[in-house]
């Protein structure tokens, strides 16, 4: 229940960020527990976007096959940005693209390094030039 309680938390964190910016937010139902869709769907000015959220202290993250194909499925049917968002530990948020995830036997999987790499911040997502990572994190 802790790691629920964990990643309910940061989701929380995240959808209250989009919202500061602006965005309409929801948290999917049953995001953390066999969903569908994605944890957190955010909508402004007609652009959405999608994101699966991981509050992993873990040298990578993954999605599970199945995890990841749901997810790759909503974002084909509704052509809508989906990311992973990872939340790092005294980093902050890092947003991954589903093509960057590396596929293995079990899974999909990115390392903490290549994401810090792609450093990708919330920032970029929405557009807004210059938003410090402290900021979004």
């Amino acid at each position: 229940m802790y790691r629920y309680g964990k990643g309910a938390r940061y989701e929380r964190e995240l959808l209250n960020k989009l919202y500061d910016q602006g965005y309409s937010v929801m948290r999917g139902a049953g995001s953390g527990v066999n969903s569908l869709g994605p944890d957190i769907i955010a909508i402004k000015n007609g652009v959405c976007l999608s994101f699966e959220c991981k509050a992993w202290d873990r040298n990578r993250v993954c999605l599970d096959l199945e995890g990841y194909e749901k997810l790759h499925k909503w974002q084909e049917n509704t052509r809508f940005p989906a990311y992973l968002a990872w939340r790092m530990s005294g980093k902050g948020w890092f947003f991954i693209k589903l093509d960057e995830l590396k596929q293995g036997e079990k899974d999909y999987s990115i390392t903490r390094i290549r994401a810090m790499e792609i450093n990708r911040q919330l920032g970029a997502i929405i557009g807004i030039e210059g938003m410090q990572h402290e900021e979004v994190g």
